[in-house]
């Protein structure tokens, strides 16, 4: 067969038709892939609102959780207080400003230990200037670090008197791996021979859709152990003898614990509103 008789024969036009890709998810519309853009990363923006979440209504001071109590009060009524008490220190080791670090701040610190529990860092940090090894160093971020000087020492006598709010801060109890029952207060099966579900968790999702556990489900795992603020708690009583204070309600931790206490944030009154 000739090449001319090749050209003879009618060609078919094939055109292809270009859809745009699409993300398929059950979960999810069809949106095409040449929409999407890619933002270039941008400066990390801190609002005014979380500088000023972060700010202490007051300088505060550290301490040590002795036990509970009860209270007798002079009209008669019995509040349940806790017990702290003071180690030495709650010196203040270092002032931060805005020229030097970029924000104002006091650090405090608390506790004098042996120099051999300490790194070298944490000795050459505090013999820079001139304070005894101390186990605990804690930060207080103040619109204003007027009137404070290094190694001043920090009485709570001076900063609280009774009747004061404060919020206390501090790790709560450790409980060890514990179950739903326990950890989130759920309610156990029946108890007959028929049930075969006593203290188990049950159900945690569906099998098909969306064939996974989401995020956040409440299940057994570990309990306690983690930082804690209670607020606006009352100080009952001040002893400049006993070198302790008595706090109503309870505090987080057991006794021997590291406690900071703080004056109580009160929005309007310390505490600008936004």
């Amino acid at each position: 067969m000739s090449v001319s008789s090749f050209s003879a024969i009618p060609t078919a036009k094939f055109r292809l038709k270009t859809t745009p890709l699409t993300l398929h998810s059950p979960f999810l519309h069809r949106i095409p892939l040449r929409t999407l853009k890619t933002h270039k990363p941008t400066s990390l923006h801190i609002s005014k609102s979380s500088i000023s979440a972060s700010l202490e209504a007051g300088v505060g001071v550290m301490a040590t959780k002795l036990g509970m109590m009860s209270f007798f009060e002079e009209s008669g009524t019995v509040v349940p207080v806790t017990v702290v008490g003071f180690r030495e220190g709650n010196i203040v080791t270092q002032i931060k400003t805005e020229a030097t670090d970029g924000y104002n701040a006091v650090q405090v610190g608390y506790r004098r230990v042996r120099d051999r529990k300490l790194t070298k860092p944490e000795m050459g940090h505090l013999e820079k200037s001139g304070i005894i090894p101390l186990r605990h160093l804690q930060e207080f971020r103040l619109q204003s670090i007027d009137g404070f000087e290094v190694t001043q020492k920090l009485d709570f006598g001076e900063l609280f008197k009774e009747g004061d709010l404060v919020d206390v801060s501090g790790t709560t109890i450790g409980k060890g791996f514990q179950g739903g029952i326990k950890r989130h207060n759920f309610k156990r099966g029946q108890m007959t021979h028929g049930s075969k579900s006593h203290r188990q968790l049950g159900s945690i999702g569906a099998g098909t859709t969306p064939g996974r556990v989401y995020k956040g489900k409440k299940m057994p795992g570990r309990m306690g152990g983690t930082k804690r603020k209670v607020r606006k708690l009352k100080i009952v009583k001040i002893d400049d003898q006993l070198n302790i204070i008595m706090i109503k309600g309870a505090l987080p931790g057991k006794p021997g614990n590291l406690l900071r206490i703080a004056p109580a944030k009160i929005v309007g009154k310390n505490i600008p509103k936004s």
